[in-house]
């Protein structure tokens, strides 16, 4: 009964959505409302992760610092990108590349701390 009542909201949107002029603008209004509060609550948690592991990561070496870091910046950007990189064939692999690269960077800097 809770399912078909859930169908029958998101149907009934749809309805208004298809029958409202001008309800395009609305729906993208409220797409970028939750986008803001997903990135917020993003922020908010990478925020409180890094007050968490705070001296964790001020206990790594210089170098295993910023190559951390740079691989959260890789990934910033290929997420950033990824809509105009995902149009072009040499696109889509520098952002396989970019991504891998992250991953690879942000594994070996735990591998490193793991084993210390």
């Amino acid at each position: 009964m809770k399912t078909a009542r859930n169908v029958a909201i998101i149907l009934a949107l749809a309805g208004v959505l298809y029958a409202v002029p001008s309800s395009a603008r609305v729906a993208d209004f409220v797409l970028w409302l939750l986008f803001l509060g997903f990135m917020g609550t993003l922020a908010w948690f990478a925020a409180r992760t890094y007050r968490e592991y705070r001296p964790q990561l001020l206990g790594l070496e210089d170098r295993r610092r910023a190559t951390l870091y740079g691989s959260i910046g890789l990934v910033v950007v290929a997420v950033t990108a990824t809509a105009r990189l995902w149009d072009t064939g040499p696109g889509i692999l520098a952002w396989f590349a970019m991504v891998v690269i992250a991953v690879l960077g942000a594994y070996s800097v735990y591998q490193a701390h793991s084993e210390y």
